[in-house]
C-alpha cells in the first residue's frame, strides 16, 4: 500500500515526545501495518524543513513534494511561489509539484491569485517534467480552465470526493488519476458509488492525514496507518478483493510518482 498524500511531519504527531519523534513513530506505525511508501507534500514555506527532517530521518519510505497550498496564497504569493520553485529547481530529492490547486470554500477573495499561482507552479511541473497534487475545492471549473494550458502535466485530483458528473468533466480534460480517502468510508458520502465511474486503473490511496480519519476514528486524529481502512471501503464498493486494490493502486502510484 501506499499512501500518496499525507502530512505526518506536522506538529499534531508530537505526542509529547522530544524531536521528531512522534512523527517518525506514525510513519513507523504505517509500516507496521502494511503501507510501505508515504509521500509527504508540504503546504507553505514553514513546512519545508519539518517535512524533509522527517523524510531524512525514514528516507526509504517516505517521499517529498514542494508547492504552495491554495489557502496559503495571500499578497505575497509570488515570493512564496518564487521559493517553493527554488527549491525544486536545486534539489533533486522531490517527487511532485504539490500540493497545488484552487480552493474557494474557505475564502474567495483569493481567486485571482490562486489561479495565477497554480498557472506558475503547473508551468514549472511541465517544464521540469514533475506529476503534480492537485487541491480542488469548490473550484472544478477554475481549476480545468487553467488546466487546459498544461495538456501533458500528470496529476492525481487529491482528496477527490465528487460525482459522476464531476470525473465526466475531469476526463474531457485530461487523463488523470483521483486520490481516495477517508471520505469513502463516511456514511454519508456517496463516492463510493462513483468508484466503478474513476475505474481502478486511476484511483490512488491516500489518507490526508492528520485530516479526514476514516470510520470508525471520524473526527479525531487520522493517521497513514489506518490507510487498509480506505483500502478495505474501495475494495468492497468495486467487488474486489483488498489485495487486488492494493496490487492496482500500488501501480499506478509508483508510475506517476515514478517511485
Amino acid at each position: 500500500m501506499i499512501d500518496t498524500h499525507t502530512h505526518l511531519y506536522m506538529p499534531e504527531y508530537a505526542d509529547g515526545l522530544d524531536g521528531i519523534a512522534g512523527q517518525v513513530a506514525a510513519v513507523d506505525r504505517a509500516l507496521a501495518l502494511g503501507v510501505e511508501m508515504m509521500i509527504l507534500p508540504n503546504v507553505d514555506r514553514s513546512s519545508i524543513e519539518p517535512m524533509k527532517a522527517l523524510h531524512s530521518e525514514r528516507c526509504d519510505s517516505t517521499a517529498i513534494c514542494i508547492g504552495l497550498h491554495p489557502t496559503e496564497v495571500k499578497d505575497n504569493w509570488r515570493e512564496e511561489v518564487d521559493e517553493m520553485l527554488y527549491n525544486l529547481r536545486s534539489a533533486k530529492e522531490y517527487t511532485a509539484v504539490g500540493e497545488i490547486g484552487l480552493d474557494l470554500y474557505w475564502d474567495k477573495q483569493y481567486e485571482n491569485e490562486q489561479m495565477q499561482a497554480f498557472e506558475v507552479q503547473l508551468a514549472a511541473a511541465e517544464e521540469l517534467g514533475f506529476p503534480v497534487i492537485i487541491h480542488c475545492r469548490e473550484a472544478l471549473p477554475q481549476t480545468l480552465e487553467v488546466l487546459q494550458g498544461h495538456k501533458s502535466v500528470e496529476a492525481v485530483f487529491h482528496s477527490f470526493g465528487g460525482t459522476d458528473d464531476a470525473v465526466d468533466m475531469v476526463r474531457r480534460c485530461g487523463d488523470y488519476y483521483f486520490g481516495i480517502n477517508g471520505i469513502v468510508t463516511f456514511k454519508n458520502s456517496k463516492l463510493r458509488y462513483t468508484l466503478p465511474q474513476i475505474g481502478l486503473d486511476r484511483i490512488l490511496t491516500e489518507t490526508d492525514a492528520p485530516f479526514l480519519a476514516p470510520t470508525p476514528h471520524r473526527g479525531r486524529r487520522n493517521e497513514s496507518a489506518y490507510l487498509p481502512l480506505i483500502v478495505d471501503s474501495i475494495s468492497d464498493a468495486l467487488s474486489l478483493t483488498p489485495n487486488e486494490v492494493d496490487i492496482a493502486t500500488t501501480v499506478n502510484a509508483k508510475k506517476l510518482f515514478k517511485l
